[in-house]
């Protein structure tokens, strides 16, 4: 079978309620291409900047992951899930406290910074070669380690209780919606993430991104007008 064949990397604004993976697949799919990489996870309920690797910037895969990574988000109290997003299963209820802005600020500050973050249950990760959201669907939790990461910036909006807008510029592997579940508990009522958004992976920003449906209406030769050769991203390929 003949593939088309480009280099380059491509900014895809992903659409709610699908995974990394299937944009992966239906780019792949339509263009014909051999090999399409992404670069750092977004959760099916997730959107935003989904950073795409074509054919030997495939290479690039691991040194683009590396970046550091900035969300816009909602995270909504007195709600936790099984899974700390709207996606999961509501694990338990609680009156939420009348709260300023400010409080819930003062409560964020202990999460900037290095912190040592663990895991959510539901979530790719794997311990042991089995993905820890399959033990958690038969009902099983694990001991997961806690992992250091950097908290840049994270910084708060938009009260209207229950829910709370946010931004927030953190280091790879960054689980927003632990993060969201974490400050829940830190005030007493529970929280889970309800949205969340990334507008930038690096350099690379959100606004430059197209979102998939339009990319995938594209002919090939549109295709390489979007695609950005490494070069210009001062990244060489390897």
């Amino acid at each position: 079978m003949a593939y088309n064949e480009i280099d380059g990397v491509l900014l895809v604004d992903k659409p709610q309620g699908i995974t990394s993976h299937d944009v992966v697949d239906r780019v792949r799919r339509h263009f014909n291409l051999k090999k399409v990489g992404h670069c750092g996870t977004l959760d099916p309920m997730a959107t935003g900047l989904l950073v795409l690797v074509l054919g030997r910037s495939t290479k690039l895969s691991d040194r683009l992951i590396s970046e550091d990574k900035e969300y816009e988000g909602t995270l909504c109290l007195g709600v936790a899930t099984d899974s700390q997003d709207a996606d999961g299963r509501t694990i338990e209820t609680r009156p939420v406290p009348k709260l300023k802005l400010d409080d819930i600020m003062q409560a964020a500050e202990s999460f900037k910074g290095d912190i040592h973050q663990v895991p959510p249950m539901v979530s790719a990760k794997k311990i042991g070669g089995q993905a820890l959201y399959k033990l958690a669907r038969k009902g099983k939790e694990v001991e997961r380690e806690p992992r250091l990461i950097h908290i840049y910036r994270l910084e708060f909006s938009d009260f209207a209780p229950p829910h709370v807008k946010f931004r927030l510029l953190c280091t790879k592997g960054t689980y927003v919606r632990t993060i969201c579940h974490d400050l829940g508990q830190k005030l007493g009522c529970g929280a889970h993430l309800c949205q969340l958004r990334r507008t930038a992976s690096g350099s690379l920003s959100l606004a430059e991104a197209k979102p998939l449906d339009e990319i995938v209406s594209l002919s090939f030769s549109s295709l390489r007008a979007l695609v950005k050769n490494p070069l210009d991203l001062q990244l060489p390929l390897v």
